[in-house]
């Protein structure tokens, strides 16, 4: 038993010096050190004869040297020896084109290629050899050998991916599709290598391609994948209202499954597009047998409605929700639709005391902890709108106690924060930040870094945090919906306190409030001034960001966006911006792949 443990430790010892040389020798190839390369290499084949990573190890280092005809002596001696070796004819194509020798190297490709068609199981170790001398055609070649030779081997996908590398979009996405159809179940892990490739600009030659070809096989195959891609595909093109009509066919062929139409209307809401966002919705309604769709169909119907009325249209909607409470009660199963009720009532038709009224009657009935914190959350808005913050204060307690390890109590700490900075009460809002900082959600992380850091810098250097108290009450005027009393307190900033600390951040305000406001010229006024004199402060990629997204979305200036976003990818390389930036920019530039 000794001997046996004696024999083990000395081979892992051997095993362990082995693995350092090999580590030694690869760096000396990295750094250039070609000859103390060799000689590693020429001790560790010396040991280990039958190690192909050693023995390759030995070819470069050779080549390295310019040593072709050593390395060419043996790769023929390894060829001897081996029954089957196509891949070392790879090894002395390579050989010979490293010599500039091309029509030597094409046949010694030429005939690893004809060994591959007697022993078809090296396909994938060939094709990976040719790949790894970026020979695409070949190893395109030897995919298509394997494939030949038996169905049971899976090479198509490996020959989509070398098409794709080629540029041979059509070909690559007919292997993608003809994998689909053979093997559904991978077209989850398939849409990934398309979206390799697809933009969001129809134009661009891989989206045309693609729809092209989905179009040409729904002609020839009712497959219900080419629908599911093509409606993929439009949505990628953020063209929501061609995506439901697949949508719309896919439902009629699908047991009448809703879910992916929710899913869609969800995206389409998301992005801005309501008016298809709307459509969606009224199919589902049309077609939902259940009262829970429903409810929340209308529900959403109703969130879109608000968003894009005017004053004019305030009291419809309202006699829609009480419509809707009509047909569906008010009980637990309407929570959400009562709380979307409450906030219309305060924030649009300006009823603060109708709303107050209905989340305590509602904070009283038989409810979920999680439930009533919702209310409670609801209320706490409610009082500050009104600005009576002791009492939303309470409130906001109450719902970190009632939710404690949800995000719902991070929220409210959040807006605990918010309400004390509101009032002036900095320094106990500053409290609160600190604790967030650190253990809140990334999106409350950041939000309290920013007001953070705002309460910050600004406290510094004016103990009585004048020009802190004017920027928080537009801060508050803003929340209140009332944009223009906002946008004075902040021209007042800018007047009287020029030269302070906070004169950026009123800039950014200013200019965001201008967009809310459709305010274009005035917003880009702002952000260029930002700019100009604060480029060197913390708020430069924001503005610099905001003004690319203004020039490429409402002022029709793609050439003023693309250098804006530039700048975020040059300047600002650590932004949160800067993936986003990166994105669209290329977009813009007119790039075919990501």
């Amino acid at each position: 038993m000794r001997f046996f443990i004696f024999i083990a430790g000395c081979f892992f010892i051997s095993f362990g010096l082995f693995a350092q040389s090999d580590q030694l020798a690869r760096n000396y190839l990295d750094q250039g050190e070609y000859e103390k390369a060799l000689q590693t290499y020429q001790q560790l084949v010396k040991e280990n004869p039958g190690n192909s990573t050693y023995f390759y190890g030995l070819i470069t280092a050779h080549q390295q040297l310019e040593d072709f005809a050593t390395a060419g002596n043996l790769l023929l001696e390894r060829q001897k020896r081996l029954s089957s070796s196509p891949n070392i004819l790879i090894e002395l194509g390579n050989n010979a084109a490293m010599q500039q020798q091309q029509e030597k190297a094409k046949e010694y490709y030429q005939m690893a290629l004809e060994e591959l068609k007697e022993n078809p199981n090296y396909t994938y170790s060939v094709a990976r050899t040719f790949e790894k001398y970026s020979l695409l055609d070949e190893a395109a070649e030897a995919y298509k050998l394997g494939i030949a030779a038996s169905t049971e081997m899976k090479f198509d996908l490996p020959l989509a991916r070398i098409y794709g590398e080629q540029g041979k979009l059509e070909e690559m996405f007919t292997s993608y599709l003809d994998l689909m159809e053979k093997e559904p179940e991978l077209s989850y892990n398939l849409v990934r290598e398309f979206d390799r490739y697809i933009l969001e600009d129809a134009s661009n030659p891989a989206n045309m391609a693609l729809r092209k070809l989905l179009l040409q096989r729904l002609q020839e195959n009712q497959d219900m994948v080419y629908n599911e891609m093509l409606a993929w595909l439009f949505v990628q093109q953020k063209e929501y209202n061609k995506s439901f009509a697949q949508e719309k066919a896919i439902y009629r062929r699908n047991n009448g499954d809703l879910q992916r139409i929710i899913q869609l209307t969800i995206i389409a809401k998301n992005d801005g597009d309501l008016e298809t966002a709307k459509d969606l919705v009224s199919f589902i309604i049309e077609e939902t047998p259940s009262d829970n769709i429903l409810l929340q169909a209308y529900q959403l119907l109703l969130e879109m409605k608000i968003e894009t009325a005017k004053t004019s249209d305030y009291a419809a909607i309202k006699k829609e929700f009480q419509e809707l409470f009509t047909r569906f009660g008010t009980g637990p199963e309407t929570i959400r639709l009562q709380l979307d009720y409450a906030r219309f009532l305060a924030f649009e038709m300006e009823e603060p005391s109708e709303a107050i009224n209905l989340m305590k009657e509602l904070s009283e009935k038989n409810l979920s902890n999680f439930d009533v914190a919702a209310v409670k959350m609801v209320l706490a808005d409610v009082l500050v709108l009104e600005e009576k913050f002791n009492q939303a204060l309470i409130y906001y307690s109450q719902v970190q106690n009632l939710v404690k390890n949800d995000e719902m109590s991070q929220e409210a700490r959040y807006k605990v924060a918010k309400t004390s900075y509101y009032k002036g009460d900095f320094e106990w809002a500053q409290n609160q930040l600190d604790v967030l900082k650190a253990s809140a959600s990334q999106l409350i992380a950041n939000d309290a870094m920013e007001l953070s850091l705002l309460i910050k810098d600004n406290s510094l250097e004016d103990s009585t945090q004048t020009a802190l108290k004017k920027f928080a009450r537009a801060d508050l005027l803003a929340f209140q919906n009332k944009p223009q009393e906002a946008i004075d307190v902040l021209e007042d900033i800018l007047k009287n306190h020029k030269g302070e600390k906070i004169e950026d951040e009123a800039l950014l305000k200013q200019a965001e409030i201008y967009e809310v406001e459709e305010k274009w010229s005035q917003a880009e006024a702002n952000y260029l001034k930002i700019l100009e004199f604060f480029s060197d402060d913390i708020l430069a990629d924001n503005a610099t960001y905001q003004l690319a997204e203004l020039y490429n979305t409402h002022l029709e200036n793609p050439d003023k966006a693309k250098e804006y976003y530039e700048q975020i990818i040059f300047n600002f390389s650590d932004s949160i911006y800067f993936v986003d930036s990166r994105k669209n920019y290329r977009q813009l530039r007119g790039d075919s792949i990501e």
